[in-house]
């Protein structure tokens, strides 16, 4: 059975594990730590004792903005990516938001499909945003966003 929980900074150091395991450049601790509390909100999801995966968001002004969203590799492909979406925009509704915002990099297409599916539109895009899984040049941020 699935449970949602609210991300605390005791929950930091057992999740960077997903965090690591999804990102060719995850959040340090330490960066992660720094987007709990305050105007920062996030859950992970649990079936039975097994961490699926985990989203953070920030809300400022009636927007939210998906900081984070990362699914478990092994758990990648069950649709807990969409599910965790989901329970992200219904927490952006419970506090009002009229406003959704997301960056995914241009070669996330899984993930761009994921969003598109869930009502977001591309708005624009930033040039060489992110630092290439490479290590060798930069790619391209796509920004999204979802009127509530």
């Amino acid at each position: 059975m699935q449970q949602f929980i609210p991300i605390t900074l005791k929950d930091v150091e057992a999740l960077m594990p997903i965090e690591t395991a999804c990102h060719s450049h995850p959040w340090s601790e330490k960066t992660f730590s720094s987007c709990i509390g305050g105007r920062y909100f996030g859950n992970y999801v649990k079936n039975n004792d097994k961490t699926l995966g985990f989203y953070i968001g920030e809300h400022v002004v009636g927007e939210v903005t998906l900081m984070d969203i990362c699914v478990s590799p092994e758990e990648q492909g069950n649709g807990h990516g969409k599910t965790l979406l989901k329970h992200f925009i219904a927490e952006a509704r419970k506090i009002d938001a009229n406003k959704v915002w997301l960056e995914v990099r241009a070669k996330n297409i899984s993930a761009q499909m994921m969003y598109i599916n869930s009502g977001f539109i591309e708005t624009d895009r930033r040039v060489g945003y992110y630092p290439s899984a490479s290590g060798f040049g930069y790619e391209d941020a796509i920004i999204m966003c979802l009127s509530l």
